[in-house]
């Protein structure tokens, strides 16, 4: 299931547009210089995917405890469900309930310290810029988390963050150099099959819960993503 979190970093990138776009296109790098140019964004990626890694390894150690738990197969319905919900509720529903308001002080510190580095076109700026900005609040962000918890397994969690991280890399270049190229129409077009594609991961989830003897897609054993311990005598 870890090719799910690249696939869904690249077809969700489309919707990043509109949230880490202008960060991208603000990033204080070297104009006049292209090989420290491409340095600076590879420096600001990296930070961002240390942010995913990191949340990778908390919902990792997450659903390592439904694992040991015994919830394998529950687990992976129970996120399937979510990620489906998450995909087809519109977003204006989760602002209402505002579910952001327990870490809203928190959210305001990290934009404030993001605005902060802005200031600086040190490498330790570009990255902390990454590391910031992949802390904000994400409705793609959320369904990915929900993937890397049924992973049930610290390090799984950590590489399928980092995966959908990587996946968000290839258009959030092209926005820092080619903005311009990319239509609206087609901009469009892709946000609205972000949904489905996350609808699509989702069922997958579930259909890998329900144990139906499927080959790689739903085996039966209670073990949907981790390798059983071997047992000792």
């Amino acid at each position: 299931m870890l090719y799910s979190a690249f696939i869904f970093g690249l077809i969700s990138s489309f919707h990043c547009i509109g949230m880490c776009g202008p960060i991208a296109m603000m990033l204080p790098v070297d104009r006049s210089n292209e090989a420290k140019k491409i340095t600076q964004i590879i420096t600001y990626h990296i930070g961002k995917l240390t942010a995913y890694g990191t949340l990778g390894l908390i919902f990792g150690l997450l659903g390592r405890s439904f694992y040991l738990a015994g919830m394998q197969q529950q687990l992976s319905i129970i996120v399937g469900i979510l990620m489906i919900l998450v995909a087809i509720i519109p977003e204006r529903i989760f602002a209402k309930y505002n579910f952001s308001k327990p870490v809203y002080k928190v959210i305001t510190k990290v934009k404030s310290s993001l605005g902060q580095q802005f200031k600086n076109k040190s490498y330790k700026s570009l990255f902390t810029i990454g590391l910031l900005n992949g802390f904000l609040p994400c409705g793609m962000v959320y369904v990915a988390l929900f993937g890397a918890i049924a992973m049930q397994n610290v390090s799984l969690g950590i590489g399928y963050m980092i995966l959908f991280g990587i996946g968000t890399i290839p258009m959030m270049v092209a926005v820092v150099y080619a903005s311009g190229l990319i239509s609206f129409s087609f901009r469009g077009t892709i946000q609205k099959a972000i949904p489905l594609v996350a609808v699509i991961i989702g069922m997958l989830f579930i259909i890998r819960g329900l144990g139906l003897d499927i080959p790689y897609l739903s085996p039966s054993n209670m073990s949907l993503f981790v390798q059983p311990e071997a047992n000792c005598h």
